[in-house]
């Protein structure tokens, strides 16, 4: 098993720019890794602030990377693949289908032909409304049902890592809530974090959705397994440095409202909770998932299989008090 990664070979992390991407690049530096490549494209975005202060080789253009990567096939040793469109209003299928899903196959491919270690982001939103649990046996892939385009996309290159036998040699992150530093450039698929502050700022109060359940949960009582950055890059790491294959979620393995949430965001910027509940828009209704909880139970068997353990750092409170205290009412990126 490999204990760390080359240091005279490239990691190729995509998506680079974006919040997962740009914490992955931050926590890498941090643990002496320079030798990246970052793939993304900044278009009208101002996600390029998100590399301010990183260090890394070189900065691509997703549409030419496959162009670059010909002639360097013995200089890379990784690829991080997080790049996507996440937007889970996004109505251009076609557009899911080319970005997330066959451009991972393209890339994929690339990386195993090549023997490169290949490390890529799936999602919670594969799971669908949650009726069937939230294990990440690859065994359960054909039995899940995506709510949305998004997540039927990122369902598609799951189903395709398992048909083509590949899932022993890469590996798939099934991303639950994530949130922290870095996301400003998200707009309304930022974190509830973000937009709590912002409300509070405005208003005092923050506004949550009323329940489209109420015989299962209260209002605001919808629950979610919400992650810190800074804990999800340091187990992705993890497994970008083992040798481990497969689909792993990436969660926190507890549920918790979003009323909790708000009163830990209040807490953090030392205000008294005003919450009020509103109706859910119509269009969200059949979409959105109530309750979502990772199941952690495979990874820790796998890595403890390895050797290796993991320990988040922050609990739900603490890590909303870093985001809110030295993050947000500062303006700062991590």
């Amino acid at each position: 098993m490999k204990t760390k990664l080359y240091d005279d070979q490239f990691i190729v992390v995509t998506g680079a720019a974006g919040f997962i991407g740009s914490a992955m690049v931050r926590y890498l530096n941090d643990q002496g890794y320079h030798r990246l490549i970052l793939v993304d494209d900044f278009r009208k975005s101002i996600k390029w602030k998100n590399l301010w202060n990183k260090r890394f080789t070189d900065f691509v253009s997703r549409d030419d990377i496959f162009h670059y990567l010909k002639g360097r096939e013995e200089e890379i040793e990784a690829f991080v693949h997080l790049g996507a469109c996440s937007s889970t209003v996004e109505t251009d299928g076609d557009y899911f289908m080319k970005t997330n899903y066959r451009f991972s196959v393209n890339l994929a491919e690339y990386a195993l032909k090549h023997d490169h270690r290949f490390v890529y982001a799936s999602s919670a939103a594969t799971y669908g409304d949650g009726s069937l649990g939230f294990s990440d046996n690859e065994g359960e892939l054909d039995s899940l049902r995506p709510l949305n385009m998004y997540g039927f996309s990122k369902h598609l290159f799951d189903k395709w890592a398992l048909e083509q036998g590949v899932l022993d040699k890469i590996v798939g992150l099934k991303f639950f809530n994530i949130f922290g530093p870095n996301e400003y450039h998200k707009g309304r698929m930022a974190s509830m974090v973000i937009h709590m502050v912002d409300q509070i700022q405005k208003t005092g109060k923050v506004k949550l959705f009323k329940s489209s359940e109420p015989d299962r949960f209260g209002d605001g009582d919808q629950c979610r397994d919400f992650f810190y950055i800074k804990d999800v890059v340091k187990m992705v790491t993890l497994l970008l440095k083992s040798d481990l294959g497969g689909i792993f979620n990436v969660g926190s393995g507890e549920a918790n409202t979003w009323n909790a949430m708000a009163k830990h965001v209040f807490q953090a910027m030392r205000k008294e909770p005003l919450i009020e509940h509103i109706p859910m828009p119509e269009d969200l209704v059949d979409k959105y998932q109530n309750y979502t909880c990772a199941d952690m139970e495979k990874f820790q068997k796998e890595i403890s299989s390895k050797g290796l353990e993991y320990h988040p750092e922050f609990t739900f409170e603490s890590a909303i008090e870093d985001y809110v205290v030295h993050y947000l009412l500062k303006g700062e990126r991590w």
